[in-house]
């Protein structure tokens, strides 16, 4: 990991994207943390970052842990039985209208 000022960081910022391949670069102002750049492999993992940092996908996340905090929700085995309901009905109704 490098840690670097954003005066550096602006003035050879190419060169801190290649510094990415080997780790994050922390990128200070007046000695404090105020970024991380990060180098990426592919569009899945760019992906993944922006929605760990989601405000709205947090607030979901929230919202669903304290459901089940409170007893809400349905249990593992009920949910997949429910996923392979809806999946055999969706594949019946593309059988029929095959048949039409």
């Amino acid at each position: 990991m490098k840690i670097a000022s954003v005066a550096e960081v602006k003035s050879q910022f190419s060169a801190f994207l290649k510094a990415t391949a080997s780790g994050p670069v922390v990128v200070t102002r007046n000695g404090r943390a105020v970024a991380v750049i990060i180098g990426v492999q592919d569009e899945e993992e760019i992906e993944r970052l922006l929605m760990a940092y989601s405000p709205q996908l947090r607030a979901i996340l929230d919202k669903s842990r304290q459901e089940i905090k409170e007893g809400g929700g349905i249990g593992h085995d009920q949910f997949w039985a429910e996923v392979e309901a809806e999946t055999a009905a969706k594949r019946r109704g593309k059988a029929k209208g095959k048949s039409a």
